[in-house]
């Protein structure tokens, strides 16, 4: 194929088949019909349809669906001796077969054979006494036909089963629609006594399966209804009171209580109704009382007053925390939650007591990102016993206990520490303070720790002891660029200039530093300040020695500006023809431009016509260039432009660069030119004008 383009019009499998239907391709020729005009020709074609249906059966005797067309042949003739006899015959075949007993007794029912209908009825529920298909059909028969006696005497034949709850619930409505209550109410006793039957039953049988299995509680509650229902109140409660006697303790479900509480609510019992609330919530498992809680809480807004309100509220929302921490008990948001809501409402002893709980669930693993939410519990803790429970001893054993806990060895918190070592000052006690922080350095030294010890001795005007700790820091982290700075600053605070110099001197000597900019210029402005500018001189040429960044040559000759002198200027202009013959061979082209225009800045507002038109002519130009793009694969990204500058000094040292700018002009007057012969009359006005 030359052309592997797509076709314009492109063709979905929808649409093909859509066509294939449109033209049905695959549709056969319906069968012709046969017209039947006497009687011989009948005989004919039913001799034939037998044969064919007897010759399919004799094929496979088990396929059902083969009888039960030939019998609804047979009965489309109107031939009801010959499809009963088809059916029996099926029958012998297969008598499990439900759909067979169906059909073959609606056979019997639509042709009005009732007796014959009655028959199969109970041949069907003696052979499969399980299949509730077959008496839900033989009762409604005999209940349609208003023989009341014979429907009520299957029933019983049926309860002798001891079928499921809906057969017993039908059994109820039946005798309801005849208004006989009394009849309800013995089907409901024998149902639910059947049910506690069963139940101990059950519960002998699977002591050796170590399982119990109890009855629905909405059996209960349906018979209670009932009772309500037709106004028998005391009835009701009765069976109500024998559910929660047969259900006891062990297996309480809240469904009961619910509707036991609702039945005494529309009765006005308020007071029960409280009681039986309370009891269900004091004995049935948080998980499953939410709907218990939720109707107790609509029951107290409706009948309760503010107090009763609040403390439904209050342990409800208790009951929802303790679910979730029992759920995950390292869920240490949930015991957050918990706990502040233990802590507007409860006494000291059952906040500890929730406390106590919380910090038991240590993280199983000694890593600090898991322990990060967890320390937060003992902090939490040590505050509540300081703060509001006013207790300064537990607060100190709950600080010693939790540092105690903490794996030091592998990581530790800083927080916990510094925390301590205030709650001791503001105990007053400086010796266990500084004790703390003391071990807390030799134990685990962190930058945060030093600098909290330091912090605290420097408001203790303590600077003796502030020196020797800098000294420890600086031992443990010596690339810390700003504890070398604090601790020059402290010493230029303390008029020891001479030790601030040699503690500069020492910082910068050292290979390692995390931040050297911010520790040079924090040198630099020391020797600023105490005015020794030879020896500021001389730091920023051994800084041009290390490093030749523009930001140190700009920096350089602004401070050559600033120094007040008379040579000022002149220094400072060396300063930026200096740099400029450093940063020729620079890469970074952005930033020799950067020093070209502070140059320029400089000589806008110092300098003299000479020096303006020298600076203007080492500007660079500005072009754009494109450069080839390759993926990581190697293979070419494309093309991308950028910019480019093109600097005078390296011009006059390449003559390739001369030869592009005079190709450029010759292209601005061919333009200029090719114009100018478009529109004549334009230039021509242009002169005259």
């Amino acid at each position: 194929v030359k052309n592997k383009a797509p076709a314009e019009v492109q063709i979905t499998a929808e649409q093909l088949l859509r066509e294939a239907k449109e033209r049905e391709l695959e549709l056969l020729p319906p069968p012709p019909q046969q017209k039947i005009t006497d009687v011989e020709e009948l005989n004919d074609y039913k001799l034939r349809k037998r044969k064919t249906f007897e010759d399919n059966i004799r094929k496979n005797r088990t396929v059902i669906s083969n009888w039960i067309k030939y019998a609804q042949w047979e009965e489309s003739l109107k031939e009801i001796h010959r499809a009963r006899s088809i059916y029996e015959r099926a029958l012998d075949v297969d008598y499990r077969n439900v759909t067979l007993w169906l059909k073959y007794a609606e056979m019997e029912m639509k042709n009005r054979q009732v007796n014959h209908a009655r028959n199969i009825w109970d041949r069907a529920i003696t052979t499969l006494p399980r299949v509730n298909q077959f008496w839900y059909k033989y009762t409604y028969m005999e209940e349609m036909l208003g023989n009341v006696a014979g429907s009520r005497q299957v029933f019983e034949r049926w309860m002798e089963w001891q079928p499921e709850e809906q057969a017993w619930h039908s059994y109820i409505n039946f005798e309801l629609r005849y208004k006989e209550v009394d009849r309800a109410r013995s089907i409901y006793e024998r149902y639910i006594l059947f049910s506690a039957l069963q139940h101990l039953a059950n519960c002998f049988f699977n002591i050796l399966l170590l399982v119990i299995v109890h009855p629905d509680v909405k059996n209960w509650i349906k018979y209670a209804r009932f009772e309500e229902k037709h106004s028998y109140f005391a009835h009701a409660r009765k069976v109500y009171e024998r559910a929660v006697e047969f259900f006891g303790e062990e297996h309480m479900d809240e469904h009961l209580y619910v509707a036991f509480a609702k039945f005494e609510e529309n009765q006005k019992e308020f007071e029960r109704v409280r009681v039986i609330y309370k009891y269900a919530l004091d004995r049935i498992p948080k998980q499953d009382a939410q709907n218990l809680f939720k109707n107790y809480t609509i029951f107290e807004k409706k009948f309760g007053d503010r107090r009763g309100i609040e403390d439904i509220i209050v342990s409800k929302r208790r009951f929802q925390y303790e679910e979730e921490v029992k759920a995950n008990p390292h869920n240490y948001d949930a015991w957050f939650d918990y706990l502040r809501l233990v802590e507007s409402d409860a006494d000291a002893e059952t906040v500890r007591e929730v406390y106590e709980r919380a910090i038991a669930n240590v993280p199983p693993i000694q890593e600090k990102r898991h322990w990060k939410r967890y320390i937060y519990l003992w902090i939490n803790y040590a505050l509540y016993e300081e703060l509001e429970a006013k207790a300064s001893k537990r607060t100190r054993q709950v600080y010693q206990a939790c540092i105690e806990l903490i794996p030091h060895k592998k990581f530790t918190f800083a927080k916990i520490w510094l925390l301590y070592a205030q709650f001791e000052i503001r105990q007053k006690n400086l010796p266990l303070a500084r004790r703390a922080l003391g071990t807390s350095i030799g134990k685990c030294p962190k930058n945060k720790l030093f600098k909290g010890y330091i912090e605290l001795e420097l408001q203790l005007r303590e600077f003796d002891r502030c020196r020797k700790l800098y000294e420890k820091f600086l031992e443990f982290a010596p690339e810390n660029c700003t504890s070398w700075i604090k601790f020059a600053e402290l010493e230029t605070i303390l008029g020891d200039i001479d030790r601030a110099r040699a503690i500069y001197e020492l910082a910068i000597s050292q290979p390692r530093l995390d931040m050297p900019e911010v520790l040079w210029k924090s040198y630099i402005d020391f020797e600023i300040e105490q005015e020794e500018y030879e020896k500021t001189r001389n730091l920023y040429r051994r800084l041009l020695q290390r490093t030749q960044h523009v930001k140190v040559w700009i920096s350089f000759a602004q401070f050559e500006l600033s120094a007040g002198k008379e040579e000022s200027l002149l220094r400072c202009r060396q300063i930026y023809e200096e740099a400029n013959k450093a940063m020729r061979n620079c890469e970074e082209k952005e930033e020799r431009v950067m020093l070209l225009e502070s140059w320029r800045n400089f000589e806008e507002e110092f300098g003299t016509d000479t020096t303006k038109e020298r600076i203007v002519k080492l500007m660079p130009e500005k072009i754009k260039k494109r450069r080839k793009l390759q993926a990581e694969d190697g293979s070419d990204a494309g093309w991308e432009e950028y910019y480019d500058y093109i600097f005078p000094e390296d011009t006059a040292n390449q003559p390739n660069l001369k030869l592009l700018a005079m190709a450029k002009l010759w292209k601005k007057q061919q333009q200029e030119n090719e114009a100018a012969e478009v529109d004549p009359d334009k230039d021509i006005d242009e002169s005259q004008s």
